[in-house]
């Protein structure tokens, strides 16, 4: 497995509100911080069209905290004379200047009428943390908005649903998933594709809508891979493996994609707990487990166990244990198509 990422620091409790980024609301200051881009500027766009809906005379400037004169942010948050109001984004506050840090730290004591300061922070490093740490104390006026890494396949699955939810459009489990397998690897694709789905389609969204518009993607996606091998059709499985590898897709989330359905069948596995009460028990969705369960049809204890350890073996191998991480792909497919261990 790979390592996990390096932490810039524990989070203090926070004393001020937490504003979700897909409902954000202005405040004297809006510490942005995160590092899930895609969700903060979202969250940095709804607060200037919130703004700019209450009065279309709002005055937005921009100032980057590593590159920051001094006096900038007194001098643009100042009532001007005709009294507009003012929103300032700025960027880069995790490698802000100290200049930045002294004046920011007075600023959030002391802010300006009128005006909303927007603090972004990627938490890509500790500078800037005795800022994030006194707007968190409540020392000023201020919100925050968490905009963290979507990485697991549950928080991708998460944020499409919310695209959906929050258009109030609905989409079939089946092409929900579908369309996160296509998009599996970026979120910022996957985040466009909901919205054009959304906006070009009129009704309800099937899973035959999202092969009609990514059926290309679909069709390469690593977890058309495993859904064939898990199904036992050696063939398309094989075939679609070589799309796959034809159209780019590297062997590591290929193995992850597959390695990932056969955990979730060895954890669904023997239990006859509804779907629900299951799926809560688990951390799981109604609709993984009830796919889960439908992936085990001709599956038992042996064939399951021999495939998570081909799983493993391929795993490691694609991750530097083989000088051929496209044959250790290939032989976990058989492995796991074929319900026998290779060469069986």
């Amino acid at each position: 497995m790979s390592p996990a990422p390096r932490r810039a620091a524990s989070r203090p409790a926070s004393a001020i509100p937490q504003i979700s980024w897909r409902a954000p609301q202005p405040a004297p200051v809006v510490l942005v911080s995160g590092p899930e881009e895609v969700c903060a500027e979202r969250a940095i766009a709804g607060l200037r069209d919130y703004l700019r809906a209450e009065d279309e005379s709002l005055e937005v400037s921009d100032l980057r905290a590593d590159d920051y004169a001094a006096g900038s942010l007194l001098g643009l948050t100042s009532p001007s004379l005709f009294g507009e109001p003012r929103l300032v984004r700025v960027s880069g506050v995790e490698k802000c200047s100290d200049t930045f840090l002294a004046e920011a730290l007075a600023y959030i004591t002391a802010p300006q009428e009128g005006a909303t300061v927007v603090l972004r922070h990627t938490s890509a490093s500790v500078r800037g943390k005795k800022l994030l740490d006194a707007i968190r104390a409540g020392q000023g006026a201020g919100v925050e908005i968490a905009c963290p890494a979507v990485k697991r396949d549950s928080d991708r699955f998460d944020f499409a649903a919310g695209e959906f939810q929050a258009a109030r459009k609905k989409i079939a489990p089946l092409a929900l998933r579908a369309l996160v397998g296509a998009f599996n690897d970026d979120l910022t694709e996957l985040a466009a594709a909901c919205q054009q789905l959304i906006s070009d389609v009129p009704g309800d969204i099937s899973e035959e809508v999202v092969e009609r518009y990514y059926g290309g993607r679909v069709e390469t996606s690593a977890f058309t891979v495993a859904d064939t091998a898990i199904a036992g059709r050696y063939g398309d499985a094989l075939v679609a493996l070589r799309h796959a590898l034809a159209s780019g897709a590297d062997p590591v989330p290929l193995v992850a994609a597959i390695a990932s359905k056969l955990r979730t069948m060895a954890r669904v596995a023997g239990s006859r707990e509804p779907a629900g009460a299951l799926a809560a028990r688990l951390g799981m969705k109604d609709w993984q487990v009830d796919r889960a369960r439908r992936d085990l049809t001709g599956w038992n204890e042996t064939s399951l166990g021999t495939a998570i350890q081909a799983a493993a073996r391929a795993d490691a191998e694609v991750k530097g244990a083989s000088r051929d991480p496209v044959f250790a792909v290939e032989r976990l497919v058989t492995v796991i198509a074929t319900r026998a261990p290779f060469g069986a």
